[in-house]
C-alpha cells in the first residue's frame, strides 16, 4: 500500500487594488502574471513567450460517459478557448440568500490583456495564468503530499513575488491572498488532481469517496467568519468552500459546485487513467492541513483501486473492507457538507442511508481504520504512507478529546482561538466587521501583514518543509514526474517552444520544416532519471529532439 501517486494542487488567489476596490480583477489577473513573467525572465533566463496548447483540452467530457454539448454549457465550463476569458458564475444578487441569481458578464468597463498572453508556464513545471479572473497557480506534478506541500508553498512565493514588484510601481499596488471566498457572494477555487485507475468504475468512486470528502473538512479547513454564500449569518465554520457545494456529482466548477466533479480530462493516457478534479477543498495556509488532504485523499483512492485484489486475497476480510465503506453512505451529503462546516464542537450526527448517525469524526475513524488494515493485508508500507495513516490517527484522536492540541496543524483551529481571544478581549460578536477584517488578513501572501505569517514566525504553526526547498521549488521541477522535462525546457529552451501543455511540448526549432510535438502521455516518464542525460548533453532544442528520436526507438 502506499500513499504514492501523481497528483497536484490548482489555486486561485484572491485579488483587489487597495483604495480601488471598483477595479477590474481580470485586468489585476493579468498584470499578476505578467509582471511574474518578467521577474522570471530576469531570475532564470527563460526565454520566450511560450502559449498554452489547448487542443487537448476538452472541459465538456463527462465523467458519467456522455459529452455536454457546447451550445449547452454554461460559459464558465469554457475554460478552453483562450480568446474568450471564462466568467466564474452566478453571484447571489440579494445578500438574504434568495433564489435569483444575476449572470457575471464578461468585463466591458475595462481594458484589459489579451488573456492568451496572461499565462506563464514557469520552469518549475507550473502554470501561471489568468483563470476565471483571478491569478491562478497550478502546481507541478508530484507523487507525494509532501512534495504537493512544498510546489504548493512555491506558489505562495511567486505570487508574493508578483505582489512585490506591483507595489514598486505607485499605483499599482495588488493584493493577493490564499483565501475562497470574497465576503461578497464569489468563491474562487482550490482545486485537487489525482490520476486514478480507470478500472475503478466512476460511479464507485463517487459512492465510495463522497462520505469521506463531506468530512474530512475537520482536519482540512482553513475556517471563516459568516454563515451563508455572502456572510449574512453570524458565526464561525470550519470550510471556506462548505456554503458552495450545491450538488452531490455534476460538470459545474463555478456554479452548482458538486461533492464530485465529473470532467473527464484526464491530461494523460485516457485508456489508463482518469484524473480525480476535486473542488471541494479550501486554500489551506497551514501545511499539515494541506500534507494531510492529499495524504489522506490518496490512501481512501488507493483503497478503493484495491477492493477487487483485497476481496480475492483475504477473501471475507477484504469484502468486509468495502462494505464498510459503502455502509458510510449519507442520506443527504449536500446538507451534510454545511453540517459539519458549522459543527464547531465536532459531535453533530449525520444521518446515514441505513438509518445510523456518525459524527464526522466517526465516519473519518472508519476511512482511517479501513485505511490502516488494508496496509497490514498488502504488505510493507512505505515511510510517507506510514507517516500519513500515523498524523491522520493523531489528529482524528486529538480532535475528538482536545481539539486545541491540534492548533499547530488544523488550521481552523488555529484560526478560531485567535479569534476567540479577540472576541472576548474586546466584547465583540461574531458580525463585527473586526473579525471579517482579521480572517482576510489571515490569507494576505505578504509575511508583514500576514496572520498566518506571524504565527509561523512565533513557531504556532508547524511547517513540513524549511524555507530552502521552497525556494528551489519556486525555479526548479519535482524529478520524479514528467513536469521534471516540461520545466527544464522552458528553462534552457524556451525560445524554441512555441506551446506547452502538461501532457506534450510543441518545439519551433529554426530550420525545422514544421512544428515538432513531443507527447507526455505518462506522468511517470520524462523524469530526470528519464531524461536529465539527454538534456544536459543537448545543446539545443534540435539535439534534444533528435535525441528523443533516438530513445524511442
Amino acid at each position: 500500500m502506499t500513499v504514492r501517486r501523481v497528483m497536484g494542487i490548482e489555486t486561485e488567489y484572491g485579488v483587489l487594488q487597495p483604495g480601488r476596490p471598483q477595479a477590474n480583477p481580470m485586468l489585476l489577473s493579468s498584470q499578476v502574471v505578467t509582471t511574474y513573467r518578467a521577474l522570471a525572465a530576469r531570475a532564470d533566463g527563460a526565454r520566450g513567450k511560450a502559449r498554452w496548447d489547448y487542443d487537448d483540452e476538452d472541459p465538456l467530457q463527462d465523467a458519467r460517459g456522455f459529452h455536454l454539448q457546447r451550445a449547452a454549457a454554461h460559459p464558465s465550463l469554457l475554460t478552453d478557448d483562450p480568446t474568450r476569458p471564462a466568467p466564474s458564475g452566478p453571484v447571489p444578487r440579494d445578500p438574504a440568500g434568495a433564489a435569483s441569481f444575476q449572470e457575471v458578464a464578461r468585463p466591458t468597463h475595462e481594458d484589459y490583456d489579451d488573456p492568451s498572453a496572461a499565462n506563464v508556464i514557469l520552469t518549475n513545471g507550473a502554470r501561471l495564468y489568468v483563470d476565471h479572473a483571478h491569478p491562478e497557480y497550478s502546481s507541478p506534478e508530484v507523487t507525494n503530499p509532501t512534495d504537493a506541500v512544498c510546489w504548493d508553498v512555491a506558489g505562495e512565493r511567486i505570487m508574493l513575488a508578483a505582489s512585490r514588484e506591483l507595489g514598486a510601481v505607485p499605483g499599482a499596488e495588488v493584493a493577493l491572498y490564499k483565501n475562497n471566498v470574497d465576503g461578497k457572494g464569489a468563491s474562487y477555487g482550490t482545486h485537487e488532481n489525482y490520476l486514478v485507475d480507470r478500472a475503478v468504475p466512476f460511479a464507485t468512486l463517487v459512492e465510495l469517496l463522497t462520505p469521506f470528502l463531506v468530512t474530512r473538512q475537520v482536519f482540512t479547513g482553513s475556517g471563516r467568519v459568516g454563515l451563508g454564500s455572502v456572510g449574512q449569518e453570524p458565526g464561525f465554520q470550519l470550510s471556506q468552500r462548505a456554503d458552495y457545494m450545491e450538488a452531490e456529482v455534476g460538470l459545474e466548477t463555478t456554479l452548482r459546485r458538486p461533492i464530485v466533479n465529473t470532467r473527464d480530462e484526464p491530461h494523460a493516457d485516457r485508456q489508463r487513467w482518469r484524473r480525480l478534479h476535486l473542488i471541494i477543498g479550501d486554500a489551506n495556509l497551514f501545511e499539515v492541513a494541506t500534507y494531510l488532504k492529499l495524504g489522506t485523499t490518496s490512501l481512501v483512492l488507493f483503497v478503493v483501486e484495491q477492493l477487487d485484489a483485497l476481496s480475492a486475497v483475504e477473501g471475507a476480510s477484504g469484502a468486509s473492507l468495502r462494505a464498510e465503506l459503502a455502509a458510510l453512505r449519507l442520506h443527504d451529503p449536500v446538507s451534510d457538507v454545511q453540517k459539519v462546516s458549522r459543527d464547531l464542537d465536532l459531535t453533530a450526527p449525520l444521518l446515514l442511508a441505513d438509518g445510523r448517525r456518525l459524527t464526522a469524526l466517526e465516519v473519518q475513524r472508519v476511512y482511517a481504520d479501513v485505511a490502516r488494515r488494508a496496509a497490514e493485508h498488502l504488505g510493507t508500507l512505505d515511510d510517507e504512507t506510514r507517516a500519513v495513516l500515523d498524523r491522520w490517527d493523531s489528529v482524528l484522536s486529538r480532535l475528538g478529546t482536545d481539539p486545541a492540541s491540534c492548533a499547530r496543524e488544523v488550521e481552523w483551529v488555529a484560526k478560531l482561538r485567535l479569534l476567540d481571544r479577540l472576541r472576548r478581549r474586546d466584547h465583540l460578536d461574531w458580525d463585527h466587521p473586526r473579525l471579517a477584517a482579521m480572517d482576510l488578513q489571515w490569507s494576505d501572501v505578504r509575511p508583514e501583514r500576514s496572520i498566518y505569517h506571524r504565527l509561523l514566525a512565533a513557531g504556532a504553526a508547524e511547517r513540513l518543509v524549511d524555507e530552502r526547498a521552497v525556494s528551489q521549488a519556486v525555479h526548479h521541477a519535482p524529478e520524479d514526474t514528467r513536469a521534471y522535462f516540461r520545466g527544464e525546457v522552458m528553462a534552457r529552451f524556451g525560445d524554441e517552444v512555441s506551446a506547452a501543455s502538461w501532457d506534450s511540448v510543441i518545439f519551433d526549432v529554426a530550420g525545422a520544416p514544421s512544428l515538432q510535438r513531443v507527447p507526455m502521455l505518462d506522468p511517470l516518464r520524462g523524469t530526470r532519471a528519464h531524461i536529465g542525460a539527454l538534456l544536459e548533453a543537448s545543446k539545443d532544442a534540435g539535439a534534444l529532439l533528435t535525441g528523443l528520436s533516438g530513445t524511442s526507438r
